[in-house]
């Protein structure tokens, strides 16, 4: 009859932290801390252990592509809303005779302030166009032009 090997002993030093979460997650599984540390170890040293990890940055890698992917189309939605603005308030705004441009100077940093006070009511209460703006609608195309 062969003797199965004993278990060897190995005395580790753990930082506080990272006992505490041993001893919580063994409390909680009704498992000695020696039998998920070594579950711990084991899990580590496998070899597709390296297979896991990568899985998971992957997974990471493209959450942060899908963020930058709508913040780009964000950022082009930003950008065509001021296009589309500009293009609409050059064509309808008509050049004022001298006059009437030097009260308008004058009176352009109220009316500024009031529209910074109105973009600052509006990101605060939210929705925001983003979100107003369907995810679905295709990018590729173009609304006709007036």
């Amino acid at each position: 009859m062969t003797k199965t090997p004993r278990k060897q002993r190995l005395s580790v030093y753990l930082d506080p932290p990272v006992m505490k979460a041993l001893a919580e997650h063994a409390a909680r599984r009704d498992h000695s801390r020696s039998l998920v540390a070594e579950a711990a170890i084991a899990s580590f040293l496998s070899p597709d252990a390296a297979e896991r990890q990568e899985a998971a940055i992957v997974k990471r890698i493209d959450q942060l592509d899908r963020r930058l992917a709508r913040a780009e189309r964000d950022l082009g939605i930003a950008v065509e809303s001021l296009a589309v603005f500009v293009r609409f308030w050059v064509a309808t705004t008509p050049t004022l005779p001298e006059p009437a441009a030097k009260a308008a100077r004058a009176d352009a940093g109220r009316r500024y302030d009031a529209f910074v006070t109105a973009l600052g009511r509006r990101l605060a209460k939210g929705p925001t166009l983003r979100q107003e703006i369907s995810e679905d609608v295709s990018p590729h195309r173009q609304p006709p032009r007036t």
